[in-house]
């Protein structure tokens, strides 16, 4: 049985950010004696590590993480894919844009105003010639909170995991999450 160190209980409370008023009022304890817990200057009975760590897994199932939200199907296009191709598969998907990605790794993104500001006849052009800059990328475990600030800036933010990309999240994903 692993008991965590006052350090990794520190660091699991700030990870989930609460203070620790709201981590005692979860546990049942009071707040100064987590104070002290997590200061190292006492050893909590064992009946009240397992509340606190209980007030902790709790905590954690109320956050929600980018994992949850995305889709784990990322339609994308290579940068070496001519434009046209996009154009299908924006219309196939039902979508405005896409990112574009080569060997998992996000390059770039394509959107319909891209390829309009590019003017005629660039679909037999590679996507690479008329991209704007990569979506965002999170972790798995990247915050509802941190996915909404990034989408307050871009239209699609991409999950990766070991660098490759595993899914994708879009402002219409977190505005359906809230409703």
């Amino acid at each position: 049985m692993h008991l965590p160190t006052p350090q990794d209980l520190r660091e699991r409370r700030n990870a989930l950010e609460l203070t620790q008023s709201e981590l005692a009022d979860r546990a049942g304890v009071s707040q100064p004696l987590i104070a002290r817990i997590e200061g190292g200057d006492v050893d909590p009975r064992l009946s009240t590590l397992r509340r606190i760590v209980d007030a902790l897994n709790e905590a954690e199932g109320d956050v929600v993480r980018a994992r949850t939200l995305m889709h784990d199907e990322v339609v994308h296009v290579d940068p070496d894919d001519p434009v046209k191709r996009a154009v299908e598969k924006m219309q196939d998907a039902g979508y405005s844009q896409l990112p574009v990605i080569t060997n998992g790794v996000p390059v770039g993104s394509i959107s319909e105003s891209d390829i309009v500001h590019a003017g005629e006849n660039v679909g037999e052009q590679p996507v690479r010639d008329v991209m704007s800059e990569s979506f965002p990328t999170v972790s798995p475990d990247a915050t509802l909170e941190e996915v909404s600030s990034l989408l307050d800036h871009y239209t699609a933010v991409i999950v990766t995991e070991e660098g490759s990309s595993v899914g994708i999240i879009t402002q219409a994903d977190v505005a359906a999450r809230i409703s």
